[in-house]
């Protein structure tokens, strides 16, 4: 069905509005116009019009296989936008207003509205979750069915429009208008309607423009040229040398075949994104991975599995366990992450703490921040003024917090620090009013196989830089073992963007993940910002490709697809200017191959060009005609698929494709129009 559409495509797309959007095929469509034009006068004056109306046949038919690679490309587009709009439902929603819950359409909805999503309820637009925790099934989005978890506060609390709640109950404030949702964006973005060029694909434009330009130059004058040299030599070559004939050369010898297949490239790069449920804002994003030097990479979730976890209390001198645990497990109530909620479970689990004595109304809770790092609680007597204040964070964070009140860390915490360090793991101090309590210990573990995929990227010359909140020995521990080039420890929002700014400064390009609030900046700020669709609204709406699986590590696997697509772009190109000289030999040889010769010859001193050996002069253009249309179709399933990604530097790339495609795209036409040759020849078509 997807060929079909894209055949009945190929014929809208001969429309001159959309012909013009490609100079090199635009005048390739103009020559074929013109060509079936001096057909049209041959047979109303009765002239020979058969070897003219084949050539015309097959400019068309170069024209039409062109239109055809770039409907395929885009066919598959459309088909993951028809499973996107099959996602976006009209439903009713539960809007909250104070206590009272109004059934409205989801149409009417409007950014800053609450709602009330159940078991069971389809999540009626794009929000956040502002209360509650839920399980929710987002395979219309992803096609994973796997269901995720969703829930406030933290960096997984964004819902999209039309996935379906699984469990639980969620409040979700909605972010997004009719029209404006994610599901409306991604949807143009994937239609490609309104597809803009690429930088790199406009350079590449202007440089085949270019071409076209000097050989139209070159074949405008040599009607001129024969007739004098013709005249010269006492010869006729107004037989041979008519307008279907020069406008055949002018479309043999500019490059038709990446002018033909340029934009399927393009498309097909985003396509390939699409495919690993990556959606990209533009091109420029897709073209950008593929030049990227630099690669930042949070260490939780990408170079580790994620699931930090508590594992130990290590009590400084004095201090009991239980009574450390008991500390830890107040000062992580306000810490919404997984890693306070794990010291939580700890503290239940090893001592049967569950903070029962504690009076919300007397107690000022301090949140756990990207910027402090730390989070805790002040307890408050009767008078509003604090009693008891406890802290929990990184290590320096609760060190400037003591020093405050003139408080370092004992010797024993500061070795426990180093030791839980060592081992790779992330210490947290405890801190009680001017008391240090001891140390909570989290291990974390490195993906398996990250080491190597670090390996193929310095390969390709790509540095990579963890970035992680650890103090620096634990970091130091982590990037040893996963093989990262650099490390940021300590990691602040700020720190992040100075650093995108500081490596683009020096000139290089720069990619990085992220899903929360935080990452914001930074992603807006990197040529390649990949946020994740279980992050924020600000984290999404910030970066220039969204993941939808939400897995950090694909940014490795992005970098690969748009080198990928400059790969195949440049191979392509090298193909097709290599494939021009060929054609060189098959057509001026069979042009101007009996110019000039002696005693009544038919070879002159010309055909010594025509080293194929090739049947006939018309015999010669034909074969050439069709085997530069051909060529185009035998080449699309290259272009939508690429080239074979190869984890080496830029050289060795340039060297292969020399060899491969420049060396092939010189000796295929050769062969191909030989063995077209013969057969035209055998069926007496020229």
């Amino acid at each position: 069905m997807n060929d079909l559409n894209a055949i009945r495509d190929s014929f809208r797309k001969l429309h001159p509005a959309v012909q013009w959007r490609n100079p090199v095929m635009f005048v390739t469509c103009l020559g074929a116009v013109l060509s079936s034009a001096s057909v049209a006068v041959d047979v109303a004056q009765g002239r020979s019009w058969g070897f003219d109306l084949q050539i015309s046949l097959w400019l068309w038919f170069t024209v039409l296989f062109a239109n055809f690679a770039e409907a395929l490309a885009e066919g598959r587009g459309k088909a993951q936008a028809e499973s996107l709009k099959r996602a976006r439902t009209s439903t009713q929603a539960r809007r909250l207003q104070g206590r009272e819950e109004t059934r409205v359409g989801a149409g009417e909805l409007r950014p800053g509205d609450l709602v009330v999503c159940e078991s069971g309820d389809l999540i009626p637009g794009d929000g956040e979750v502002v209360e509650g925790i839920a399980s929710v099934d987002e395979s219309a989005i992803t096609g994973e069915s796997a269901p995720v978890i969703r829930e406030s506060g933290g960096d997984r609390s964004a819902v999209t429009g039309g996935t379906k709640v699984l469990s639980d109950r969620i409040v979700v404030r909605i972010t997004a208008g009719p029209g404006h949702s994610f599901l409306d964006r991604m949807i143009a973005l994937v239609e490609g309607a309104q597809r803009q060029k690429t930088p790199n694909e406009l350079a590449l434009s202007v440089v085949l423009s270019g071409l076209t330009i000097v050989f139209i130059l070159a074949v405008g004058t040599l009607k001129a040229f024969a007739d004098y040299s013709a005249a010269a030599a006492g010869q006729d070559l107004s037989g041979l040398i008519t307008v279907p004939v020069l406008v055949a050369l002018l479309v043999c010898l500019i490059p038709t075949t990446i002018g033909g297949l340029l934009s399927a490239i393009g498309i097909s790069g985003m396509d390939r994104l699409i495919r690993r449920n990556v959606i990209a804002t533009s091109g420029r994003a897709v073209e950008a991975a593929g030049d990227i030097d630099v690669l930042l990479l949070d260490k939780t979730g990408t170079i580790t599995l994620g699931n930090r976890m508590a594992t130990e209390f290590l009590p400084a001198p004095g201090v009991q366990a239980a009574e450390l645990a008991e500390a830890a497990q107040l000062a992580s109530l306000a810490d919404e992450t997984a890693e306070g909620r794990s010291i939580v479970i700890l503290a239940k689990e090893r001592f049967g703490l569950r903070a029962s004595q504690l009076q919300p109304q007397r107690a000022r809770f301090v949140p756990f921040t990207a910027q402090t790092r730390m989070s805790g609680v002040d307890l408050l007597n009767e008078g509003g003024e604090t009693r008891r204040a406890v802290r929990k964070g990184a290590g320096d964070a609760v060190q400037n917090w003591l020093r405050e009140r003139q408080v370092s860390l004992p010797r024993e915490v500061q070795q426990s620090l180093e030791e839980v360090a060592r081992k790779g793991g992330t210490p947290l101090v405890v801190a009680e009013d001017a008391r240090v309590l001891g140390v909570i210990a989290l291990k974390d573990v490195v993906k398996g196989g990250i080491k190597e995929r670090f390996a193929e990227l310095r390969r390709m010359g790509i540095r990579t830089v963890m970035i992680t909140g650890d103090n620096p020995l634990t970091a130091a521990a982590i990037a040893a073992e996963a093989g990262v080039d650099d490390f940021m420890a300590q990691a602040t929002p700020e720190m992040k963007l100075a650093r995108i700014r500081e490596e683009q400064a020096a000139g290089r390009l720069v990619a990085m993940t992220g899903d929360g609030t935080n990452d914001a900046p930074a992603l807006a700020q990197a040529d390649v910002g990949v946020a994740m669709n279980s992050g924020t609204q600000a984290a999404r709406e910030a970066g220039n490709m969204v993941d939808l699986d939400s897995n950090p590590t694909k940014l490795i696997e992005i970098v690969e697809i748009g080198k990928q697509l400059l790969m195949t772009r440049g191979s392509l190109t090298t193909f097709s200017v290599a494939n021009d000289v060929a054609k060189y030999f098959a057509i001026l040889p069979a042009l101007f191959g009996g110019l000039y010769a002696f005693s009544g010859g038919e070879a002159g001193p010309l055909s010594a060009l025509n080293i194929m050996g090739l049947h006939s002069p018309r015999s010669a253009i034909l074969s050439a005609v069709i085997f530069n249309a051909l060529i185009i179709t035998a080449l699309i399933p290259l272009a939508l698929r690429g080239v074979k990604y190869r984890a080496v530097g830029a050289s060795a790339i340039l060297r292969r494709n020399l060899l491969i495609y420049g060396l092939g795209g010189l000796v295929s036409p050769f062969v191909g129009i030989k063995l077209i040759d013969v057969i035209v020849a055998a069926l007496g078509l020229a």
